[in-house]
């Protein structure tokens, strides 16, 4: 496992630790045996159990866990999902811990599912953005994949994305992306222009980037851009992205437009906790 997840899982469980858990450390034999199930209370689509493992083994060197289902895979409403066994003070200590990083990443795994699925029988697909949470993205970009969606930029370092912001800034299309095309930096990167008008749009496709990005556009205007940018350019085209106000209403019609990619925030930022639950027995 990757060292930055295991420094995030021992800062998770410093946080909920802490000095100690004076519940269990009073009322809970050090030696005594427990048994426990990890179980989902809804349908939908499994990731981070390496996550939930590796939380109670920080705390019992010798604890079994056993998962019952693959990363990625959906599961049903009251499905075990794994099956642990060892001390039940690292069973307790460690649930909650283990839970919240399962059920995140489980959420976003299952929101992106859907995401997918809306636009199934198109060439769209669905991308994730740099809206995580702070150092989370590399699990939260994980969980995407997981979902069946395809990870975005990492960061500001491994892809040229030039916004609205450069834009503004720097006073207009040529002034920004004319000016980056010719550095050393961006040599060997995939070039990536937003645009938020048709009028920004044919000022970018003289330019020869390699993918533009549609910024709140609706249905129709997005219809009008892809029509502008095939007369334009034909089988060579650039890579279309659409991005903002995409939700699982509407996905479907944008995917139906003939875009190669629909980037969407909500799949981090928002995506609901996946109901997951710990049962502990005596083992």
């Amino acid at each position: 496992m990757e060292e930055q997840y295991l420094n995030l899982i021992e800062e998770a469980l410093r946080e909920d630790i802490g000095e100690g858990d004076i519940t269990t450390e009073v009322i809970v034999p050090p030696h005594l045996i427990a048994q426990g199930r990890l179980v989902a209370k809804e349908e939908g689509v499994i990731s981070g159990l390496f996550l939930a493992e590796e939380v109670f083994r920080k705390l019992d060197k010798k604890m079994e866990f056993e998962s019952l289902v693959a990363e990625g895979e959906r599961v049903r409403e009251d499905e075990e999902i794994a099956r642990l066994r060892g001390l039940a003070r690292a069973l307790l200590q460690g649930e909650r811990t283990a839970l919240n990083f399962l059920s995140r990443l489980s959420g976003i795994s299952t929101l992106t599912a859907r995401f997918v699925q809306a636009v199934a029988g198109t060439k769209a697909k669905i991308l994730d953005t740099r809206k995580t949470t702070p150092g989370w993205r590399r699990l939260e970009k994980y969980a995407v994949k997981m979902g069946g969606g395809v990870n975005h930029r990492f960061g500001l370092w491994d892809m040229v994305l030039v916004k609205d912001n450069h834009i503004d800034l720097l006073g207009g299309i040529l002034q920004s992306v004319g000016k980056g095309l010719g550095s050393p930096l961006w040599k060997g990167k995939k070039v990536e222009v937003e645009v938020r008008n048709l009028r920004e749009l044919r000022e970018v496709l003289p330019l020869g980037v390699k993918r533009i990005m549609l910024d709140n556009f609706s249905p129709s205007q997005i219809r009008e851009a892809m029509e502008t940018i095939t007369k334009r350019q034909g089988r060579e085209r650039p890579e279309v992205e659409v991005s903002g106000g995409v939700n699982l209403q509407n996905v479907g019609e944008i995917a139906h437009t003939g875009v190669d990619y629909i980037s969407i925030g909500s799949l981090t930022h928002s995506a609901p906790a996946l109901d997951i639950s710990l049962v502990i027995e005596k083992g």
